[in-house]
């Protein structure tokens, strides 16, 4: 063997040798970081997201992403975290620069960078004014936490602000166990965000086997072992108990017998109108708005009122948009314009002693519903200090623009002390084909979809039920069906039905008594609102627990209408 054969053979040999020491020693390191990180708790410490972050708000334990702005007394909270967190019905109007807050019975209206304000309609004076930077709007703090019940608690060391709701409840503990780590995950691998010294408070905001969600005062919110903390109470944020509403003290048990009073040109002689039988609220269509800035004209009649009450009736004021779409979007675009209907027709209910207001908005653009929502939000906190029933027509659910798709029946069944469902035209004055008025299934499905799909209180919804029907006409021209109708009252109808000496049949289809005949060579068909129609709709009413019945219009009626839809009461 030559020196280079015995050379390399060396070498190689001295490799291998360092080889495996290398690969030893790469085990030991692999057997001690699995005991560090798979056995032993984890060392690291790591900061949490909101660190360097200036005044930073939590919720429920979690970062909002949301900074406050000022400190103490001086605190502001941005206006998109409020709409997320607290009310998603606060409004802003940029034009202004106005913030709209609303309760049941408070109605805040404040703007920027001013220290003037109103709260239901009456000039207050703001310990600190809102506040707009860059883009946000930033609301005061103390003035919130006085009209929702919020809980606001401020950390001096980070900033952090922690916020609670009214009605919201948080269990407490406290740390048992000097230096117990408040853990990024719920394993004991993760890494900590701070050591917690044994006596610290915290909220427990949820647990995840045997750890611990908790968050302590300066914010940090992470996981514990629950074997490290104590329970020692709870935190409950109350909530503001309000005097029960004139619908909570009258109408509770009792059930809504309403038939509205058209009135067009002139008010009815009430000397001429007779008993009533059972109906205990009627409706008078008084009141419309005129014009695009909110202004209301009246046909309200003191004679009528006095007549109503001296039998025992409530007279629930009617306010309609005039049915104009476009006057409508001008009216309920601004808070001055809203507040100029609602103040005028707060005193016409002063003026003539009305017990309530029923709104009547229809043939609404869909993109402003939500000013239709707004407007009773702002006038409920106004009606109820004034005493008053507020009540609002809906049509059942469809897909129409105009009629239907602007309702938001769920937000305004929680607004209204009552939600009237107009039942009927289900074929109206032009539809293409002749049909009820509102046979029994799809009044019973009109009903049962908002009850199921709006979540509206059962208590609180009313079936309009309509005591005219219609006569349609069929006849053939050019070879086509040409369909026509006019709409009479009950009377008409079983004049029609003696002098022609006609025979009703009971249509199983719709629940009501069905009549046709010839008459000038066309063939007339009526679907019959009459006795047999009303006491199914009463039953149906008092099957699903509904708040009452309400009928249009007192005119269509016969005498034998009332003593059924009287049925309501027993």
């Amino acid at each position: 063997m030559n020196k280079r054969q015995k050379y390399g053979r060396g070498r190689a040999g001295r490799r291998r040798g360092l080889l495996r020491r290398l690969a030893g020693l790469l085990i030991i390191a692999a057997a001690a970081y699995a005991v560090i990180f798979y056995v032993l708790p984890n060392p690291l410490q790591v900061d949490p997201e909101w660190k360097g972050t200036d005044k930073p708000i939590f919720i429920k334990g979690k970062y909002t992403g949301y900074s406050a702005s000022g400190s103490g007394e001086s605190l502001l909270l941005p206006l998109p975290l409020l709409q997320k967190a607290v009310d998603s019905s606060i409004r802003y109007e940029s034009g202004t620069k106005s913030v709209i807050l609303t309760t049941d019975s408070k109605l805040l209206y404040m703007q920027a960078d001013k220290k003037a304000a109103s709260l239901n309609n009456k000039p207050i004076q703001l310990r600190l004014a809102p506040e707009e930077r860059g883009g946000i709007t930033y609301l005061p703090a103390e003035t919130l936490k006085n009209l929702y019940s919020l809980d606001v608690q401020e950390n001096a060391e980070t900033g952090a602000v922690l916020i609670m709701t009214a009605g919201e409840t948080v269990p407490l503990g406290q740390v048992q166990k000097n230096k117990a780590a408040l853990r990024t995950e719920a394993t004991i691998h993760a890494p900590s965000l701070t050591k917690m010294k044994a006596g610290t408070k915290v909220r427990i905001w949820s647990s995840q086997e045997d750890w611990l969600y908790v968050q302590m005062d300066s914010g940090y919110a992470g996981y514990i072992k629950s074997a490290e903390l104590a329970v020692t109470g709870r935190k409950t944020v109350k909530k503001k108990t309000s005097a029960p509403t004139r619908a909570e003290r009258s109408w509770d048990g009792k059930a809504v017998n309403l038939t509205w009073e058209a009135v067009y040109n002139r008010n009815p002689n009430p000397a001429s109108i007779g008993k009533l039988t059972g109906v205990n609220v009627v409706s008078p269509t008084w009141f419309k708005i005129v014009d695009g800035e909110g202004n209301v004209r009246s046909q309200a009649d003191q004679a009528y009122v006095t007549w109503a009450h001296g039998q025992g009736m409530e007279v629930w004021g009617l306010l309609s948009n005039s049915f104009d779409p476009d006057l409508t979007a001008q009216a309920l675009s601004t808070y001055e314009k809203r507040m100029r209907t609602i103040v005028q027709m707060l005193e016409y209910c002063d003026l003539y002693n009305l017990d309530g207001i029923n709104i009547d908005f229809e043939n609404v653009y869909t993109k402003d519903g939500g000013s239709v929502t707004q407007f009773m939000r702002e006038l409920k906190p106004m009606a109820q200090a004034k005493n008053l029933i507020l009540s609002i027509d809906v049509t059942p659910k469809s897909n129409s623009e105009m009629w239907s798709l602007f309702l938001d029946r769920r937000a305004l069944g929680a607004l209204a002390d009552f939600i009237i469902v107009m039942a009927y035209d289900e074929h109206w004055a032009s539809s293409p084909e002749a049909g009820s008025v509102a046979s029994l299934s799809w009044s019973q499905n009109s009903m049962e979809r908002i009850l199921e799909e709006d979540a509206v209180p059962a208590r609180k919804l009313v079936l309009g039920v309509p005591l005219y029907t219609r006569i349609w006409t069929e006849q053939k021209v050019e070879g086509k069906t040409k369909v026509s109708s006019k709409a009479v009252g009950m009377e008409a109808v079983a004049d029609i039905i003696r002098s022609k000496k006609l025979k009703p049949v009971l249509s199983k289809d719709t629940g009501q008594n069905y009549v046709e005949y010839k008459e000038d060579g066309v063939l007339r068909k009526i679907w019959i609102e009459d006795k047999v129609s009303l006491q199914s709709r009463v039953k149906l009413a008092k099957s699903l627990k509904l708040g009452g019945i309400a009928s249009w219009n007192r005119s269509f009626a016969d005498k034998a209408a009332w003593e059924t839809l009287g049925g309501i009461h027993q």
